[in-house]
Formats: C-alpha cells, sequence, structure tokens
C-alpha cells in the first residue's frame, strides 16, 4: 500500500534512517515513562518537514502507539477478570515484532502501514 503524501522517488539514506528512528523511538517506552508516546512524537515533530517519507512514517509510528496505549490501558481494565494480563503480554510482543518490522521497512525505503490501528493522526 502507498500512502499519497509519500514522494516517487526513492528516499535517501539519511531520511530512510529517521523514518526507522520514529519506529524504534518507541522502545524508549522500556525505559522513560511514557516514552513509547514520546520518542515518535518528538521524532516525528522535529523531522517531519525534512521529507514527505519521515512524516508519514512519523505518523504512522505515532498512530501505532496511541492505538497500543489505549489497547494497554483496556487490558489493564480486562485484569480484574483474570484476562487482561494474558492480553497484556500477547500485546507486547505483538507491539515489539510490528516495531522491528516497521523499522526494518522504513530503512528499506518502503512505506510501512500498521494493521489494525486508529489513526487519529491524519
Amino acid at each position: 500500500m502507498s500512502d499519497s503524501n509519500v514522494s516517487i522517488t526513492p528516499p535517501n539514506a539519511e531520511v530512510r534512517q529517521w523514518a526507522m528512528f520514529c519506529h524504534l523511538s518507541a522502545l524508549l517506552g522500556l525505559v522513560v515513562p511514557l516514552g513509547h508516546l514520546l520518542g515518535p512524537l518528538v521524532l516525528w515533530h522535529l523531522k517531519r518537514e525534512q521529507d514527505p517519507f519521515i512524516d508519514a512514517q512519523g505518523k504512522e509510528a505515532l498512530n501505532f502507539q496511541i492505538s497500543v496505549t489505549i489497547a494497554g490501558f483496556i487490558c489493564f481494565l480486562l485484569m480484574f477478570v483474570f484476562i487482561g494480563l494474558m492480553l497484556f503480554a500477547m500485546l507486547m510482543v505483538a507491539v515489539l515484532v510490528l516495531i522491528i518490522i516497521a523499522a526494518v521497512r522504513a530503512n528499506e525505503g518502503k512505506p510501512y502501514r500498521y494493521p489494525m490501528i486508529w489513526r487519529p493522526i491524519k
């Protein structure tokens, strides 16, 4: 799937690298509270005007992390009926795998769209 905001010419190495960092910055959440949201937000905000590819991938990374935050909150609520812990563990594995896939695709210069997420930032 191609995004209409992404340019036709392949992105250069620096652009691909920043797009990859937009996805990988979510791993900041492993060491900083809310880092999974702040990392992509800050990188996207700082680099979005440099290239349409960075803009598109930064928005995608941020939208994914917003969706993950909502899903994590739902898992937290379901912990009171004892299924939430298992769902949260499955969510975290899926998040890690999808972030790695997105980062690799962005580094290859291919736009990546996370499956089944809410996209409030257009």
